[in-house]
């Protein structure tokens, strides 16, 4: 269960404060458990500052508190701080990442199941950006088309191998598997069962997806479906 210590201080300090956590982040390479550390101050008082670090474990917590590094850090940050620091540790019993469930869903139910649902999680102008098409497709119902053109050709299903989401950006490397029912890029149904690696990446802006960068192996497709010479 991933755990998380939240570090409350007052000090009017910031950058030295700043300085300190890069000097931590630095001495301990190689030997710290944290996997993310965020610093905030407060809006209405910039003075108040928290920090939030997020470990796998609390006995990857404690690990990380014991290391010679950390004391002489956490001395120093008490010496900027007026008064002590007030820490507050967390279990975390629930963990929503929305960019990504919503990259997922993009895959898993609106271009395998019903395209209806990519209003929901496209933006209006979304623009989406594929080596295969020139110029890019912009705008739900020019994509929409697009993967008409897939559905048409295909019986298909992704798997969601991978995802990495930082900031408003996700990355999704995933497995495209389909059946070849219909006519596609001129080459008539031909019934073979194919499959796709591929990877996508997303960006989000208010929680809907508005662009979309493509690499996929789609020589490798056109060679199972016997369109060309391998």
């Amino acid at each position: 269960m991933t755990f998380v210590q939240l570090i409350d201080c007052k000090t009017d300090r910031v950058d030295e404060l700043n300085q300190l956590m890069d000097t931590w982040v630095e001495q301990t390479k190689g030997k710290r458990t944290a996997t993310h550390s965020l610093v905030a101050t407060d809006r209405s008082d910039a003075t108040h500052v928290i920090e939030i670090v997020e470990f796998p474990s609390y006995e990857d917590a404690m690990k990380n508190s014991n290391l010679p590094e950390t004391d002489r850090v956490f001395q120093e940050m008490v010496a900027l701080c007026d008064g002590m620091p007030t820490f507050t540790d967390l279990e975390v019993i629930r963990d929503e990442q929305l960019n990504k469930d919503m990259c997922a869903r993009f895959f898993t139910d609106a271009l395998a199941e019903d395209p209806g649902r990519l209003d929901g999680i496209l933006t209006r102008d979304y623009h989406d950006h594929d080596p295969a098409n020139t110029p890019d497709v912009i705008g739900v119902e020019a994509f929409r088309r697009e993967v008409g053109t897939w559905r048409d050709g295909f019986d298909f299903t992704f798997t969601i191998e991978d995802q990495i989401a930082e900031g408003n950006r996700v990355c999704t490397r995933w497995t495209w598997n389909g059946t070849h029912k219909g006519e596609f890029l001129g080459l008539q149904a031909t019934g073979k069962k194919v499959s796709m690696p591929g990877t996508t990446v997303h960006l989000l802006r208010e929680g809907m997806i508005c662009e979309g960068w493509w690499q996929y192996d789609r020589l490798g497709l056109m060679g199972q479906l016997e369109a060309l010479e391998m």
